[in-house]
């Protein structure tokens, strides 16, 4: 039970409102909580963000195998004793008038003193057959969470830049038995050290591919690939597939404030996550970096400790 001092409060809603109920926003809901600040975790959806997407995780500390859905889940639950918890609840506007953040969704209309983002990202999407219906089940967006279920398997990875070259080595390092890099033009966007690195670890690059359908019933079987020279079609047979062509900050509302945001869109922030705007914080996959569940958590803590200030409370760091 979380005892509030209401002189604290005085006209606000809320203390904190964290935007987005991922591993960042829960993890910031239960250190709030239990440092005595109100707290109010908004989500658009049912929560859990793109962890819910992995089938397994493996390198979560305290559980050696785990869905994500099962792992968002228990965060859920243990995050709901701290704060109060509005899922499928858009925040629409947000705007600030003197030491106040004024906060308008879907739902009604709220004042908080401090606000948290850990809205995420979204993943760049082939948008081809296949693609969502066999997503977990061999069609991927991150090599680090899921490479490890493909050792000793052929894989592909789709994309030109450096993330794909990094997650292609990887790959490779880890086991698996054959690593396609399948690229829509005749050379690659990455740096030179990259792609002489992957072909030193027998990466098959594929240039001038674009891959028209993803195959399979219960998992990926093979891909439909189009030359994007000559129009010739072929099939490429993989058991696994790694979508590697970016990601999309979700930075619409960090924007409304003028929270600064790096060169690819994603907010910048201090060691103690404050954004360039007071009282305002972010943490997670919206941060950019790496975009790891315990990462995540790690910074929606250190971001909830460090909300105390903006409030007039004290933490003993």
């Amino acid at each position: 039970m979380i005892i509030v001092d209401e002189n604290v409060i005085g006209d606000m809603d809320y203390e904190l409102a964290v935007i987005g109920a991922g591993p960042a926003g829960y993890s910031a809901g239960i250190y709030a909580g239990r440092s005595g600040i109100k707290t109010v975790i908004f989500d658009k959806s049912g929560g859990g963000g793109l962890a819910m997407l992995s089938p397994n995780i493996e390198n979560y500390a305290g559980f050696e195998s785990i869905s994500g859905t099962e792992l968002m889940e228990k965060m859920k639950q243990h995050a709901s004793k701290y704060a109060d918890i509005h899922f499928y609840e858009d925040v629409k506007k947000i705007t600030k008038s003197e030491d106040m953040l004024n906060i308008e969704t879907s739902e009604g209309k709220y004042t908080v003193g401090a606000i948290l983002f850990s809205t995420g990202t979204e993943h760049r999407k082939l948008s081809v057959p296949g693609e969502t219906e066999l997503q977990g089940k061999g069609v991927s967006y991150c090599a680090t969470c899921d490479g490890f279920f493909f050792k000793g398997k052929k894989v592909a990875v789709i994309g030109g830049g450096n993330s794909a070259l990094i997650e292609a080595i990887f790959l490779k390092q880890i086991g698996c038995e054959e690593v396609y890099l399948i690229h829509r033009r005749d050379e690659l966007r990455a740096e030179k050290a990259y792609e002489e690195e992957a072909r030193g670890k027998q990466v098959q690059i594929l240039f001038n591919k674009i891959v028209e359908k993803v195959n399979g019933e219960e998992k990926v079987e093979s891909l439909d690939l189009k030359d994007t020279a000559n129009n010739e079609k072929s099939k490429l047979e993989v058991d696994g597939v790694f979508i590697s062509i970016g990601e999309i900050p979700q930075n619409e509302l960090a924007k409304q404030l003028g929270v600064k945001l790096d060169e690819k869109g994603y907010i910048t922030t201090d060691e103690q996550q404050r954004t360039s705007v007071k009282g305002v914080y972010a943490a997670g996959d919206i941060t950019g970096g790496l975009c790891q569940v315990i990462t995540a958590c790690a910074e929606g803590a250190i971001a909830a400790l460090a909300s105390t200030e903006a409030l007039g409370k004290k933490y003993p760091y």
